[in-house]
């Protein structure tokens, strides 16, 4: 494919390659800005408390407390602080994932306009030394950028077997998660709040000996107080419905992510071969539509994993926090709100269309997406596991919602 075209070494991610140049291109996202106020000294990340200064770091960047999860097996930068005594905590909403493991700094992936997602690790000092941000352009892209985020800087969720410290179990495997994964596969080295239908892999350990040990027990938690010292985090839930928001956005990010850069790599290097042709004509153009196939299968979450004869209940103050993020038309009716029995959403269509990401994706990529949008909601080619009733409702909440629809 002519966007993945390495440099002559062969050793040159295609992201680094022009035009995208990731690593060596100034972030304009929000932490490159506070990053900037800070070495002026301008600004500080205020908080008397580690926890204080998380909290100003989710304020800053408009993601909900509510949003927590907790995993505690030791598959991030922070490993050798991870246990299931001292769980990481994520935070997310549609542009931003942080998180924190207490002992350690704070980890940011947020969307630049014109980068995608950009890695930060925050160190915040209670003494009086200022808070230091460092970008990271390569440890975290040995698991944040290869296969599992579609070839791009990217994010995932997996679903391990954890022993009694965290450390995954590695002949057992690993599974990596979406809104497409079947339940039982699901939160190995998580913990999670709330109730489920199906047996998981969460709120547990294994050990080698026993295999991949299937449980037909739902082992669940109403909060994770007894599990971890609750004073460390800023909530007590691990919610379940939060795990399920968070597995479709990261794949459909990952999406648009790999849609946006293999297109702008194929157009400069089709303008580059023949600048008189028209790369939206040809090979680029061509690309954009392959890609809006995928993303717009996922957009309606094609092939979604039953939740089970009856669904999940989870932490009503994380949908609260979550569905008021988003547009709703005149009568009251949103893509965020939640079904929680067959499937997540009422209707299956992703909030992400509302997302920053989404809005700048390239005209030509853009275009193609919300043309394919369309397709599939009617006409000979609409969406077969969506009932036409269903199809009509999400594009009138389109219609009156998303620009440019």
């Amino acid at each position: 494919m002519v966007a993945l075209a390495m440099s002559a070494e062969g050793a040159v991610d295609f992201w680094d390659l022009p035009p995208l140049r990731y690593s060596d291109s100034v972030a304009t996202d929000p932490i490159a800005r506070l990053a900037v106020e800070i070495a002026a000294g301008r600004r500080g990340i205020e908080g008397a408390t580690v926890l204080d200064r998380l909290r100003t770091v989710l304020k800053l960047l408009e993601v909900p407390e509510e949003s927590q999860v907790l995993v505690f097996s030791k598959t991030s930068k922070q490993n050798g602080l991870i246990h299931p005594g001292n769980p990481r905590c994520l935070f997310f909403n549609e542009r931003t994932y942080v998180g924190f493991v207490p002992g350690g700094g704070i980890e940011v992936i947020t969307y630049d306009p014109v980068l995608g997602p950009v890695f930060y690790l925050i160190e915040t000092p209670l003494e009086e030394r200022p808070a230091v941000i460092d970008r990271d352009t390569s440890s975290c892209l040995s698991c944040h950028g290869n296969a599992r985020t579609e070839g791009v800087p990217g994010v995932l969720v997996r679903s391990v077997f954890p022993d009694d410290d965290g450390h995954p179990v590695a002949t057992l495997g690993s599974f990596l998660i979406d809104h497409r994964s079947p339940i039982g596969e699901r939160w190995g080295g998580y913990y999670v709040t709330g109730k489920s239908s199906l047996p998981h892999l969460g709120n547990r350990t294994f050990v080698e000996e026993d295999g991949r040990e299937e449980s037909t027990e739902v082992v669940m938690l109403e909060d994770v107080r007894g599990k971890v010292d609750a004073q460390r985090y800023l909530r007590v839930t691990s919610d379940i419905v939060a795990l399920l928001v968070l597995e479709h956005q990261c794949r459909v990010h990952n999406l648009i992510t790999a849609a946006s850069m293999q297109y702008r790599r194929g157009h400069w290097l089709q303008k580059a071969l023949d600048p008189a042709e028209d790369p939206d004509e040809g090979s680029a153009g061509r690309m954009a539509d392959e890609a809006a196939k995928e993303l717009v299968d996922a957009l309606l979450f094609k092939d979604e994993a039953e939740l089970g004869e009856n669904g999940v209940e989870g932490d009503v103050a994380f949908q609260d926090a979550f569905s008021e993020r988003y547009p709703r038309t005149k009568d009251g009716k949103s893509l965020a709100d939640f079904q929680l029995q067959e499937r997540i959403f009422k209707l299956r269509c992703s909030y992400m269309v509302y997302s920053q990401p989404f809005q700048d994706l390239p005209p030509r990529v853009k275009g193609a997406v919300m043309a394919r949008l369309k397709v599939r909601l009617s006409g000979p080619e609409a969406a077969e596991w969506l009932k036409e009733g269903e199809r009509g409702k999400i594009a009138a909440i389109l219609a009156e919602t998303l620009e440019g629809w």
